[in-house]
């Protein structure tokens, strides 16, 4: 009786072993499944959302093939400026070089390609950079990115605030000579933010890591004075 008792026993711990194995199965199969659906939905979200960023905006009127900035003169030399509307260290530079910039494209020496990124918007409580550099597509489509962009560093808000209001950046294209009811309505449908989006993604892709950064046939300019730049032109273009 006692060798049977044995014996029954012995039975279910197997039959337990076996049904904890079997439980342990399920639900390894089950956490991998779980695992590999979340997998599939980020694969697919991700394609959505990059599809979304890259290929779903409209660059403004005067734009490279690229999209990526907006360009000025056709000179043989090529400057890149990635700026952001935030950042004092592109108004200086604007204050500083913006006159040779405008006196080497009437010189017809460069073709500027101007690169509005929004880098800064941790240091604005309401995506100050990106909305200005949205803004900046909509007076590139009124045909005066130069004169919008030149008003925006005049009156460029300090770091950490809110930034110049929608009213302000509408009064500011008025007085640059754009029709302030287009622009208004370009701007509050947020009709270049997708640009922005791409250009700021683009340079980012390229190794641009901070404002300003000038290009000059490709090579970074380590001089951003009057005469650097111009120095780096003359030299560029022979």
């Amino acid at each position: 009786m006692s060798s049977r008792k044995g014996r029954n026993e012995a039975a279910r711990v197997v039959r337990e072993q076996l049904a904890r194995e079997r439980r342990r199965k399920r639900t390894l199969w089950t956490s991998v499944a779980a695992v590999a659906v979340l997998v599939i939905a980020g694969l697919i979200g991700w394609s959505i959302y990059s599809a979304q960023r890259s290929d779903d905006y409209t660059a403004p009127t005067g734009s490279n093939d690229a999209g990526t900035g907006v360009v000025a003169g056709s000179g043989p030399v090529t400057v890149d400026i990635y700026e952001d509307f935030l950042c004092p260290a592109c108004q200086q530079f604007e204050q500083a070089s913006g006159a040779t910039i405008d006196q080497l494209i009437s010189e017809g020496k460069v073709k500027v390609v101007y690169h509005p990124v929004a880098y800064l918007n941790r240091f604005s409580s309401t995506q100050y950079s990106t909305r200005s550099s949205a803004a900046s597509g909509c007076a590139a489509e009124g045909g005066k990115y130069r004169e919008y962009a030149k008003a925006l560093f005049a009156k460029q808000p300090p770091e950490g605030g809110a930034g110049l209001s929608d009213d302000e950046l509408v009064n500011i294209a008025a007085g640059v000579g754009l029709d302030r009811d287009g622009f208004a309505s370009c701007l509050r449908e947020g009709t270049f933010k997708p640009w922005t989006e791409h250009v700021t993604e683009e340079a980012s892709k390229a190794g641009i890591t901070g404002t300003p950064t000038i290009l000059v046939n490709g090579q970074q300019l380590a001089d951003r004075s009057p005469e650097g730049l111009r120095a780096a032109v003359e030299a560029a273009g022979k």
